[in-house]
């Protein structure tokens, strides 16, 4: 993360390096001037007149050359005259003067993306975790963006981890596991009210990871494998009491119709005979009770002497 934060302020400090290039070359022209003047001196004036005028000629199109500047369609530069703040300009070509004004700073308007992450902090019952998140921002306020705050990228990469820390440790893991949107939604509000006095707006929040202790993942694991098991064998219980609620009441059916009774079971004995080879066992007092031995004797018989009527 400071490796991050360290290659964004090398890249925000990177048009300042033009400055002193700048200033060695006007100096430069300006020695130029005075050492033509200084040989010319000793011949016509007119000679000297002359080479006065390419000289002055020459440092002014130094000074256009080096005063133009152009800023990206998404930029605004920052212009500082003599150190004060002037005023942004960009998108598209615009001119400074050398040495009298600077661009310390050109600003972005583009949706950024910083990513940010809590390493083994503390949840409110002291579990240590690591979280991944990552910052949509916005800057609307280039001119506060650079004058109100030293380096604002990095400001808002410490800014939203100091306020995940804060979050993860007034809230239960379990919360954290299971409360991610919500996270993200306070996680936005906090960062956004710290970075709106710079100018600049949190757009959202989203936590990509969240990483807990290994032993704690397989105590958890079990935990969870142990309840789906309680609930499997709830399920079977109360399908079982259904099941003998429905047998009861089928009986009480039974008892006051044995026609239905033998119904039930002859079609009981013709679903477990229609199968090839099957073979059910019946006990001889179900045969006796349901008056099955008749009608299965009858059956056999017809099968064996089908002309028999005739």
């Amino acid at each position: 993360m400071q490796k991050v934060n360290l290659l964004a302020t090398k890249l925000n400090n990177k048009n300042d390096q033009h400055l002193p290039g700048t200033a060695g070359l006007l100096f430069g022209a300006f020695m130029l001037i005075a050492i033509i003047g200084a040989v010319l001196m000793d011949g016509k004036v007119k000679d000297w007149i002359i080479g006065t005028f390419i000289s002055v000629i020459t440092l002014a199109a130094l000074i256009l050359l080096f005063g133009i500047k152009v800023a990206n369609q998404w930029e605004k530069a920052v212009i500082l005259r003599f150190g004060k703040f002037t005023g942004l300009k960009g998108p598209g070509i615009f001119w400074i003067t050398p040495v009298i004004e600077s661009v310390p700073s050109w600003v972005d308007h583009r949706v950024m993306v910083t990513p940010f992450a809590a390493e083994k902090t503390l949840t409110k019952d002291t579990v240590p975790v690591d979280v991944d998140a990552v910052l949509f921002w916005v800057v609307w306020d280039a001119e506060k963006a650079v004058l109100e705050v030293e380096d604002y990228k990095t400001a808002i990469a410490w800014a939203a981890q100091t306020a995940l820390r804060d979050i993860i440790g007034r809230m239960m893991l379990a919360d954290i596991l299971t409360g991610r949107s919500s996270i993200d939604l306070e996680l936005q509000k906090i960062i956004d009210e710290r970075t709106t006095p710079w100018g600049i707006t949190a757009q959202s929040v989203e936590i990509r990871d969240i990483v807990i202790p290994q032993d704690l993942e397989n105590a958890m694991s079990r935990q969870a494998q142990a309840e789906r098991e309680r609930q499997a064998r709830v399920i079977l219980g109360e399908s079982e009491e259904q099941i003998a609620e429905s047998f009861s009441r089928a009986s009480e059916l039974y008892k006051t119709n044995p026609t239905a009774l033998h119904l039930r079971a002859m079609n009981m004995l013709f679903e477990g005979l229609k199968e090839k080879g099957a073979m059910v066992i019946v006990p001889s007092s179900a045969i006796d009770t349901m008056n099955l031995g008749g009608i299965a004797g009858l059956t056999s018989l017809a099968n064996k002497n089908p002309n028999t009527e005739k």
